[in-house]
This record gives C-alpha cells, sequence and structure tokens, in this order.
C-alpha cells in the first residue's frame, strides 16, 4: 500500500509518500488540478492500492470526488488535533505533509466523521436559503430606511399592499427613486425563490422518519429539524448530550486551574447555521410552551435576555439529540423523560 500525507492548499499540494512494502519514501508539490489528477491517475493504473490522509479542508471537493471516482482510500482529520500531535516549532509545507504521513504510518491520524454527497448536497439548500433570506432581510431594512426618511414607520404593514402603496408613492428625488425601484424589483424576485426552496427543505423533511419525529417538538419546524440531522449526521456518533452541545459551540470557553475556575463565552466551534436555528427554535418553543417560557424569563431575570435564549437554544438541541436517539416524538419524551416525577416536572421534560 502507498500511503500518502498530503498538505493540501486550494492552488497546489505537497505530498510525502511512502511504499508500506519496501519502505521507499518520495516527496512531491502538485499542482491544481492537472498535476495531481495524472499522478493520481497513473497509480490507479498500476493498480497502486492508496491511502490519502489530509486536513479537514473546504475547497476540496473536486479532489475527494476524484480519489473516490480511483477508488483511492481518504482520510480525512481533524486540523486541530493534527497540529496539536506537532512537536516541531518549524512549520513548511514540506514539515506538514511529512507529519500527516507520521501519524496515518503510526496509526496516530485523528481520523473524523465525513458526510455523504447527498447529506452535503442538502445543506447547500439550507444555506443557499439561509443566505437568500440575509439578503432579503437587507433589502427590506433599506426600504424602511427609505420609508423612515420621509417619515412614515409602518414596521411590518409596510409589507402589505396599503404599505406598498404608499412606499411606492412616495416623493423621493431621482436617484433615491431608482434605489427604491431597484430593491423592490429585487425584492419581488427573490421572494418565489425563497418561496420554492422553502418546499423544497419541507419536502426533504418529509422523506426522513428522524425529521418528521424532532418537527413534534413545539417550535422546530422543516428547517431546524433537516438541518439538525443533516449535521449531526449520525446520533451513535456521540455518547451523551453535553457532547453534542460541545460539538455544536453551545457550551461556555473554560480557563481553570486549581481552585480557580474562569468561564467565558460559548466557543462558537461548531456549525453557525445550526446553532443560528436553534437559538430562533428555542425562543418559538418559548412562545408556544408555557413550561419554556417560565424557564426562559427565569433565566432572563437572572441572567440577561442574550445568555438566556442561548441556554434554552442548548437544552433544546439535548433534547432532540434524545428524541432522534431513543426514537421519541414528543409525546414519549413528555412520558418518559429522565424527570419524570419529580417536583415541578411531572412530565419529565428537561
Amino acid at each position: 500500500m502507498l500511503i500518502i500525507g498530503c498538505d493540501y492548499h486550494p492552488g497546489f499540494e505537497q505530498i510525502a509518500y511512502v511504499d508500506s512494502e519496501t519502505g521507499e519514501f518520495q516527496e512531491r508539490r502538485l499542482k491544481h488540478p492537472e498535476e495531481a489528477e495524472k499522478f493520481y491517475r497513473a497509480l490507479w493504473e498500476q493498480s497502486v492500492k492508496v491511502r490519502v490522509g489530509m486536513e479537514a479542508s473546504g475547497h476540496a471537493r473536486w479532489f475527494e470526488r476524484l480519489l473516490e471516482e480511483l477508488s483511492f482510500e481518504l482520510w480525512t482529520g481533524d486540523a486541530a488535533k493534527i497540529r496539536a500531535k506537532r512537536v516541531r516549532k518549524k512549520k513548511t509545507d514540506r514539515e506538514d505533509a511529512r507529519h500527516i504521513l507520521e501519524l496515518l504510518v503510526e496509526n496516530r491520524f485523528p481520523k473524523i466523521w465525513v458526510p455523504t454527497w447527498q447529506n452535503r448536497d442538502v445543506r447547500q439548500l439550507l444555506w443557499h436559503r439561509h443566505r437568500m433570506v440575509q439578503t432579503r432581510t437587507r433589502i427590506m431594512n433599506q426600504l424602511q430606511a427609505v420609508a423612515i426618511n420621509e417619515g412614515v414607520r409602518y414596521k411590518k404593514r409596510l409589507w402589505r399592499e396599503a404599505g406598498r402603496k404608499q412606499l411606492e408613492s412616495l416623493s423621493l428625488a431621482p436617484w433615491a427613486s431608482r434605489r427604491r425601484k431597484d430593491l423592490l424589483e429585487v425584492l419581488d424576485r427573490i421572494n418565489p425563490t425563497i418561496a420554492e426552496l422553502t418546499q423544497a427543505i419541507e419536502e426533504e423533511a418529509e422523506k426522513c422518519p428522524q425529521t418528521r419525529r424532532l418537527m413534534t417538538h413545539p417550535g422546530v419546524g422543516a428547517l431546524t429539524a433537516v438541518a439538525f440531522v443533516l449535521i449531526i449526521g449520525e446520533a451513535n456518533r456521540f455518547d451523551c448530550g453535553k457532547q453534542i452541545a460541545a460539538y455544536l459551540g453551545l457550551v461556555p470557553e473554560e480557563d481553570s486551574s486549581g481552585e480557580r475556575r474562569r468561564l467565558g463565552h460559548i466557543s462558537k466551534q461548531g456549525n453557525s447555521l445550526l446553532r443560528f436555528l436553534l437559538v430562533e427554535a428555542a425562543q418559538a418553543t418559548a412562545r408556544c410552551d408555557g413550561r419554556w417560557r417560565n424557564q426562559f424569563f427565569h433565566l432572563a431575570q437572572r441572567r440577561g435576555r442574550k445568555i438566556a435564549k442561548v441556554a434554552m437554544a442548548r437544552r433544546l438541541a439535548v433534547r432532540l439529540y434524545w428524541m432522534w436517539r431513543r426514537e421519541w416524538n414528543y409525546e414519549q419524551l413528555q412520558s418518559f423523560g429522565s424527570h419524570v416525577g419529580q417536583p415541578g416536572n411531572p412530565h419529565g421534560v428537561q
């Protein structure tokens, strides 16, 4: 087997490789994509068994597809853990490739779970809708500013038929009028696109039994359920709810030593989209669930609304994890939760 340590860059890759049978060691620098494709296809033609190790990267999909096409084994590693295993302070592309190769040969490579291609494609749907909604929000904020500057404060009513007519009837200077016209045209084009993407997400949610189960929880819609299932991937990857919260970046940073304990802001090390959706869903849950609403306001009085929102999002993430892992819907969670029978919580809701 040929074991390859790959230090991947968008324009090139530095590799160090060794033949596990002969012990022959070599190094090369391959430009993307021509030289790299030529090198790996030559190995495939020679019927060489290949294992490639590289750090997790967001710009290597074509490379991953190439190795999958050639039936080569690709190991993706945790970049932070790979750096932590480095002893020497010297850092170059060659040293990085050698370091990855050394971890592969010594069976110390921190391999991580990698989602399927279908999973990644549906994630693109989620991100595309999210970015489109952000764009729409920016456009609506600009139009609100135009109206306010002219003394019209309609807030949400501005987007109803009467508010739209009043916005269009405002007497503005030439370039301000042009800006209003262009923004309204973009808004009219983007709304049907968002509606189409939302429908596609709802269809994806109906295909998956896990998402349908999570959607039984108050405040959790198709978008949050699909995102949770896609990004967590497999419930058995985690042993407890604390690991889920840490994976999503919803636990505080900690710098403690001896008797001193210091906690900071949340780590934000996980997926930012899912973290955002959980915060939004937790607020929706508080609006429609009396028990959650009481807990939210109690936390908000003690620690402030911002901290309360994140705390409830963390609690919601743990709930969804256990619903998925135990194959429970919301009614079963209420009946068989871990706090059943405790004072003030007869249904066992965490």
